[in-house]
C-alpha cells in the first residue's frame, strides 16, 4: 500500500498494491497497522456502510457533531465517483477549501478522511457502489451539512447541475458560514 498525503494536511489517499494475473487480481484493501502508521494515531472503525447509487446522484456535504465525530475511509467497489472532502476546522490555515479524488473500481483508491471535515460524493458512472468505515456512530440528532453549492467551497462537482439527483434534506442545507462549526 502507498499512503499519500493531499494538499490540505491530514487527508491521506491510499493505493493498494493489486496482485493479478489470467484469473483475477487480489489486494489488501485495509491494514490497521499501517494506516496508523501514515496518519500518525490510533484509530478504530466501529461502523461499515454502504450505498448504490446511479449517475448524477450527490450526497453530502456532511458531519457530524460531537461526540459523534467521525473519520471515514471511504472507497468504491463498483463504478466511479468524485469524492469531496471540505476542512471544517475553524483553527486550520486550510479552513474552507477542499480535495476532490475520482475513486474508482479500476483505481481501487481509497480516502482517509479525518475528524473535521465535511465528507460528500457524486457519481460520475452509470452506477456505483460506495464503501466506507467510520471511527464512531452515526446519530441522527448529531448530523449536520454544508450546501454542496456554496460558491464560497468552490467545488467543481464534475456533472451539470442540471443532472444532479440531490435529496431534499441535502438541498435544504446551510451554507458553511451558517453552520455548526465545531472544531478548533
Amino acid at each position: 500500500m502507498k499512503f499519500s498525503t493531499q494538499s490540505i494536511a491530514d487527508v491521506i489517499l491510499i493505493e493498494p498494491t493489486i496482485n493479478g494475473d489470467d484469473r483475477g487480481y487480489f489486494a489488501e484493501t485495509f491494514r490497521q497497522d499501517l494506516l496508523e502508521e501514515a496518519i500518525g494515531y490510533r484509530v478504530n472503525f466501529v461502523q461499515d456502510n454502504e450505498s448504490r447509487s446511479t449517475k448524477g446522484v450527490l450526497r453530502g456535504l456532511h458531519y457530524q457533531l460531537p461526540p459523534y465525530t467521525q473519520a471515514k475511509l471511504v472507497r468504491v467497489i463498483e463504478g466511479k465517483v468524485l469524492d469531496i472532502a471540505v476542512d471544517i476546522r475553524k483553527s486550520s490555515p486550510t479552513f474552507g477549501q477542499h480535495i476532490s479524488v475520482e475513486l474508482t473500481a479500476q483505481n481501487k483508491y481509497q480516502l482517509f478522511i479525518p475528524r473535521g471535515f465535511a465528507h460528500g460524493f457524486v457519481v460520475l458512472s452509470n452506477t456505483a457502489t460506495f464503501a466506507y468505515k467510520v471511527d464512531n456512530y452515526y446519530s441522527k440528532t448529531h448530523e449536520r451539512g454544508i450546501s454542496f453549492y456554496d460558491k464560497k467551497l468552490d467545488i467543481n462537482w464534475g456533472l451539470p447541475y442540471e443532472i444532479l439527483q440531490i435529496s431534499e434534506k441535502d438541498r435544504q442545507l446551510p451554507l458553511l458560514d451558517m453552520t455548526e462549526n465545531f472544531f478548533n
